[in-house]
């Protein structure tokens, strides 16, 4: 016996083909509408504040809901913008057009010709002369699609997440126009956009796990890209003031509410500069954002109204590990004293981990949940960032700062080190503790080209990173990245 889907999709096929055998193309190649909905109702509005007769339109879109009642029919139908009544009576309908009614479902694609009217309940409508299939729908919408729930399916399948919840769009157009705006400051600055290699030699740039693929022409194998870095350096080398990249990085790594294996990452590199002007940067960029987005500075944030007015505060990093953990990281001359004191705080330390990141879990589970209206958070141990600069008269602290809002990292910027001969001594001694990307074979760790890049010389220069997909959660209200990503990491059905 057939399920009910089955059935469903059936009648929906016999419909199909009954359009065929009249000689109706389902799926005709091209169609041209008038009027979007929402300037169809903006055009009726116009006739009825200046007393004219409202005009005839062609309207296209989504059916998204049918009531009949005898020879009237009512349906909602959406585009991309908004969603507009068609009132079908088949007094004023052609033979074409009723059969095309008759054989018409919840998700078809239709356009519609008449002129526009408004019902007794005060509803913009097109009043329907001709009908037209545009996209004959073989598979029925979900359940109760009005607010599908099921959070899988709506990330592993984003087209029926926006057909059934149209604020999932509005997400990803105000992310697109977040990305906008970035891209607006950073022009308008004296940055150029460019391109990186995705796939890579080498994977350097960060501490995390690479992708690993083969590249057949070449016979070697490759990674994809687990930072922007070294290469955008390598531009400022070569003689550009100010460089910057949007695009995306993929780390081998875990996934959470906060991590996809694949994200989008802004980096940008200027000439000249230091991590406090990085700091301008920041501040100036993400507060014109919001303005732009809210008409304000503030932003709410589940119970929190975040305030993006600038200046930012500044927090010391050493400050308020001590303030929230008790713990000076200073006073600690290696891993195995501070894994000791980390135990005895009841947290577990790995014993793989070296200095910098048990620091970096002593900051994740004391400060960072403290980080709630934006910040900067500055001046990090140096055991932590291996690409800074030493802050002047103290060797172990380096000129970096993280952002933060909402108690999440949002930027991350240095001092550049511009100094060969101590890049390649600290990347060396990374490699020795293991602590550099870790490896899927034996491939070198440290980039030689990019060292001999340093070699001739690039200017002092500050370097920013921005998690595009953390910034959207933050501007956005979501709680999840995946919520912010069009098409997230997911496992495979089995």
């Amino acid at each position: 016996m057939a399920s009910r889907h089955e059935r469903i999709t059936q009648d929906r096929q016999d419909k199909l083909d009954r359009l065929r055998q009249a000689g109706i193309n389902p799926y005709p190649n091209s169609f041209h509408r008038t009027h979007t909905n929402l300037q169809a109702i903006n055009d009726l509005k116009f006739a009825e504040d200046c007393g004219t007769q409202p005009p005839v339109v062609t309207v296209s879109g989504r059916v998204i809901s049918r009531r009949d009642m005898g020879k009237l029919s009512f349906i909602d139908l959406r585009d991309g913008d908004s969603k507009i009544q068609l009132f079908c009576s088949l007094k004023n309908l052609d033979e074409t057009s009723i059969l095309i009614l008759s054989s018409l479902d919840i998700g078809d694609t239709i356009g519609a010709t008449g002129v526009l009217m408004r019902t007794r309940a005060g509803e913009a409508s097109v009043s329907v002369t001709q009908l037209l299939m545009l996209t004959k729908s073989l598979q029925p919408l979900p359940e109760k699609w009005h607010g599908l729930q099921d959070t899988e399916k709506r990330h592993r399948q984003r087209y029926l997440d926006m057909i059934a919840n149209p604020e999932v769009k509005d997400t990803f157009r105000r992310r697109s126009q977040i990305i906008s705006e970035i891209r607006r400051y950073l022009d308008s600055h004296g940055y150029t956009e460019v391109e990186t290699p995705v796939l890579q030699s080498l994977a350097c740039g960060a501490s995390a796990r690479p992708f690993l693929t083969h590249h057949n022409a070449l016979q070697q194998d490759m990674y994809l890209r687990i930072a922007l870095e070294l290469y955008l350096k390598r531009l400022i080398v070569g003689g550009f003031d100010g460089v910057y990249e949007i695009g995306r990085i993929f780390r081998n790594e875990g996934i959470s509410l906060k991590h996809n294996p694949e994200f989008t990452m802004l980096e940008c590199y200027k000439a000249y500069a230091d991590y406090q002007d990085m700091m301008t940067v920041v501040e100036e960029m993400v507060s014109g954002i919001v303005s732009v987005i809210t008409g304000g500075l503030t932003v709410e944030h589940g119970d929190v109204t975040l305030n993006f007015k600038s200046p930012w505060p500044r927090v010391d990093f050493r400050s308020a590990l001590l303030e929230h953990s008790g713990v000076d990281f200073l006073d600690y001359s290696d891993a195995e004293s501070l894994r000791a004191r980390m135990k005895e705080l009841g947290l577990e330390a790995d014993e793989a981990k070296d200095k910098g990141k048990l620091i970096d879990e002593l900051h994740s589970h004391f400060v960072e949940p403290h980080l709630v209206q934006p910040c900067f958070l500055v001046d990090y141990p140096i055991e932590m960032s291996p690409l800074a600069k030493t802050k002047p008269g103290e060797p172990r602290i380096v000129e970096r700062f993280e952002a933060f809002a909402g108690g999440m990292e949002i930027a991350n910027a240095f001092s550049e080190l511009n100094d060969p001969l101590e890049q390649e001594h600290r990347f060396s001694a990374q490699l020795e503790k293991g602590s550099c990307a870790p490896q899927v074979d034996d491939t070198e760790t440290i980039d030689e080209d990019f060292l001999t890049a340093l070699e001739y010389g690039m200017p002092p220069t500050g370097g920013l990173g921005v998690g595009i997909d953390r910034l959207i959660m933050l501007l956005t209200g979501h709680r999840s990245i995946r919520e912010v990503i069009l098409f997230p990491t997911l496992k495979d059905k089995e």
